[in-house]
């Protein structure tokens, strides 16, 4: 694998729909006892200040502090009482707004990742890529730009075309196109019309 490295918070964009862009291409990193998942992000949604279908939109409570901290912090929530869903703060501290990372494309690790499928399908979608990644509340408020046991590295290729849709699943403001994807990444989640 070529090498990589952790990026640094000044190198995250300052707007939510710019750092859902960005991250397109960027390695997801899961530090785990018996060795290291990791994964190129493919698919990603950004959810907005003001948004309602944001988990900030009504305002800080013990369960979103951490879409509150400033950019590059993990949000984990739980959904449908049967998922976690993996996210990242993506504004100043203070602000809430999050990007959703929706499906990567495994690189490592493979037989680290928990559930089912082939490579392709292990991790796309967002309850499954949680499931892959062994993520958890145990996860919620660290830092992905420091070391630890998830972390957010530069990317490991040059990323393909880049595409845009409305985000999947919602259905406040679901006419905002704020899901981004890599076209034609097989591990891309969704229906085949949003990814042209």
């Amino acid at each position: 694998m070529p090498r990589f490295r952790r990026l640094r918070r000044a190198e995250l964009p300052e707007d939510p729909t710019e750092m859902a862009r960005f991250l397109i291409g960027k390695t997801l990193v899961r530090e785990l006892p018996d060795g290291r998942i990791a994964g190129r992000i493919v698919e990603t949604e950004a959810y907005l200040v003001g948004d309602p279908a944001c988990h900030a939109y009504r305002g800080e409570t013990k369960r979103n502090r951490a879409l509150f901290l400033e950019r590059g912090h993990v949000y984990v929530y739980f959904i449908y009482g049967a998922h976690f869903m993996l996210n990242v703060s993506a504004e100043r501290a203070g602000v809430g707004a999050g990007v959703l990372i929706r499906a990567i494309e495994p690189l490592e690790g493979l037989e680290l990742m928990r559930g089912t499928g082939s490579a392709t399908q292990m991790a796309s979608g967002p309850g499954r890529l949680a499931r892959a990644m062994h993520i958890d509340p145990s996860l919620d408020g660290l830092d992905f730009c420091a070391p630890g046991e998830l972390w957010l590295g530069t990317a490991r290729r040059l990323v393909g075309e880049i595409g845009k849709s409305v985000r999947i699943g919602i259905t406040k403001a679901a006419h905002l196109e704020l899901r981004f994807y890599e076209r034609g990444n097989p591990c891309v989640s969704g229906p085949k019309k949003l990814n042209r």
